[in-house]
């Protein structure tokens, strides 16, 4: 392994972001995504594709109109290994690695199953024969990737957002909000949307096409009654999207409704409880007094569904709306002396592999920051435990 950066692999429910330990951004991403002919095709795609028996990341969503797809992971969590493995090994042949000359860090979210973790710690060792493994949660090494070690991360992907308040790179379980609401429930009601217009859309091929179209498209609205009036008077909220078939479609107010569900559940049946802003705000304020001010000045957005433009813009707003109501009592006068501020860095796509990069490259050599071969076949996979927080566990 010497001579051999550690591979950095940030394995998500919607996306894959791969690379080495020193890179500033991933050199591979592309889609968790898997395809297998629905019947089989002899013709091709297009000049120099053709359709194989199984297809991976862009390559099947490039061909999905004649495929069945699926994704091995589920709100952040594995339930198809067969295919999860699949996509490893493509991972790996697309970095051109052979595994046993490196070290891999893989990425889990919060109040991952440990089941889950020792899987992916067996995985890495008996399947791809790593040196050493490192297993690391999502929301800390977002904020190394910020410098800090101390702040509230909201970590929204596509299949689960995980609310982790973090003291100093510990953080407290009883206080991580794990909520099945992220990107792909907001596609989802996308679709339900956009069908209601009249729209053709009912297979898997159409929904990747809905998740293109809301990551082009959608925002979140700073003021939804406002928006909704702008998209009823005018068209200034139009756009039109031209569809894999070349056919077009206009896609007005569901710009800013299917995002809405963030912050207001109830609008896609997910049930009336509390929002994104609220769930903030009730987790912030459940914290230790002495941290809380803290967390409400260092908020920091992470993943992409954070990438809707507006998003760090509403949830203050909103935050600030929940103190002035819940803590204040509509004493407007004091408002002012509370400090908010939702940290959205340009790339926050990115900042989980950033901070596994930055931590990989500055540990390389420092054993005791890895789970070495020999420890694992002393130990077993739960020698992975002693890497997670001790609050984590």
């Amino acid at each position: 392994m010497a001579g051999r950066p550690p591979v950095i692999c940030d394995t998500g429910t919607g996306v894959i972001k791969a690379g080495f330990a020193g890179e500033q951004e991933p050199s591979l991403v592309f889609p968790n995504l898997l395809g297998r002919p629905m019947l089989r095709f002899d013709g091709g795609l297009g000049a120099g594709q053709k359709v194989s028996d199984l297809m991976i990341g862009d390559e099947a969503n490039s061909a999905r109109s004649m495929l069945q797809l699926s994704r091995p992971i589920k709100n952040g969590v594995i339930h198809d290994w067969d295919d999860m493995e699949a996509v490893w090994d493509y991972t790996w042949a697309k970095l051109g690695i052979d595994p046993s000359e490196h070290k891999v860090v893989q990425t889990e979210a919060a109040l991952n199953p440990p089941t889950n973790r020792e899987r992916i710690v067996e995985t890495m060792f008996e399947k791809y024969g790593f040196g050493a493994v490192n297993v690391s949660v999502q929301a800390i090494l977002a904020l190394n990737s910020q410098g800090l070690t101390s702040g509230f991360v909201v970590d929204s992907g596509d299949g689960v957002t995980h609310l982790v308040p973090v003291t100093e790179g510990y953080v407290e379980p009883a206080l991580v909000q794990r909520v099945n609401l992220a990107g792909r429930h907001v596609t989802e009601h996308l679709m339900k949307l956009l069908v209601g217009q009249g729209q053709p859309l009912n297979s898997t091929a159409d929904f990747e096409t809905v998740r293109e179209v809301k990551q082009k498209l959608c925002y979140v609205a700073l003021d939804p009654a406002a928006e909704r009036k702008l998209a009823r008077e005018t068209t200034l909220v139009d756009r039109q999207y031209t569809l894999p078939d070349s056919r077009t479609m206009r896609v007005g107010a569901e710009r800013f409704l299917a995002p809405e569900i963030l912050f207001s559940p109830a609008l896609s049946g997910q049930g009336d409880g509390e929002g994104l802003a609220g769930m903030v705000f009730d987790t912030i304020r459940k914290s230790d007094i002495h941290v809380q001010k803290d967390y409400f000045q260092h908020i920091v957005l992470s993943g992409g569904t954070t990438m809707f433009p507006g998003m760090s813009s509403r949830l203050e707003k909103d935050l600030r709306q929940l103190y002035l109501e819940r803590v204040l009592k509509g004493d407007t006068s004091r408002a002012s002396k509370f400090k908010c501020f939702v940290e959205d860095p340009p790339r926050r796509q990115h900042m989980v592999f950033q901070g596994a990069s930055i931590l990989a490259d500055a540990h390389e050599e420092n054993s005791p920051w890895w789970i070495s071969r020999a420890e694992y076949q002393e130990r077993g996979a739960s020698a992975i435990d002693r890497l997670i927080p001790t609050k984590l566990r």
